[in-house]
């Protein structure tokens, strides 16, 4: 969903190169790691972003706040719910009382999401409303970090009517779920009630990574 939106930008790693930070000059830093933010804050102000503390509607207004900019969060944030205000009956219609799951896997896990952990999570069921299955709510949505790690013989128990997936990483192929006999025979499988989300584009939930998540998930449901 970056796509043609960072010409110009450059990688400089995983921030700790602190010459690389020093030479862009930056008037405000904003960091993941509280460990670098001493060093950092030699350089220049900076924030350390906890990840999950605030809801993304709240923290694009804090962003907003450190540059000045809150009209334009406020814009996008009107903008977006006038957006699922005309999506979420017709989808809320189209569903009814099915369930949807969010999952993920690798070559020894399977992931399922909730609504506090990117991945669509937010829209699917923070914003559209929809159900999540009873075990994903209770260990995904009211526990835990927003997500659990499951074992292939406990899939069907957390895999809903309609299931959005991917591998962990774009170049992981998820054949020991996607080619096991417990994955083909989940009724979403197949009633072909599968939708492929792409493993980094469904990764976070900024505004413009679900702008583009929510087009995909409103055309599948």
């Amino acid at each position: 969903f970056y796509e043609g939106k960072l010409d110009g930008v450059q990688n400089i790693g995983d921030g700790r190169n602190m010459e690389s930070i020093l030479a862009l000059q930056p008037d405000l830093i904003l960091a993941w790691d509280a460990k670098a933010a001493e060093q950092l804050g030699k350089i220049a102000p900076t924030v350390v972003i906890e990840y999950g503390k605030l809801n993304y509607k709240d923290q694009l207004r804090e962003f907003g706040r450190m540059t000045g900019t809150v009209d334009k969060a406020e814009a996008w944030i009107a903008s977006w719910e006038a957006k699922l205000a005309e999506v979420k009956p017709k989808v809320q219609q189209a569903v009814g009382d099915r369930t949807v799951s969010i999952m993920q896997t690798d070559a020894k896990n399977i992931y399922v999401f909730g609504d506090k952990f990117g991945r669509g999570g937010e829209i699917i069921y923070g914003e559209l409303g929809l159900k999540a299955t009873e075990l994903t709510k209770k260990e995904t949505i009211d526990a835990g970090p927003g997500y659990t790690n499951i074992s292939l013989e406990k899939l069907p128990a957390f895999a809903g009517d309609y299931i959005f997936t991917s591998t962990w990483t774009m170049d992981s192929d998820g054949s020991a779920t996607y080619d096991s006999a417990i994955w083909k025979s989940l009724p979403a499988v197949k009633q072909n009630r599968v939708f492929n989300i792409h493993p980094i584009g469904y990764y976070f939930n900024d505004p413009i990574s679900m702008e583009g998540q929510l087009v995909f998930i409103v055309s599948s449901l």
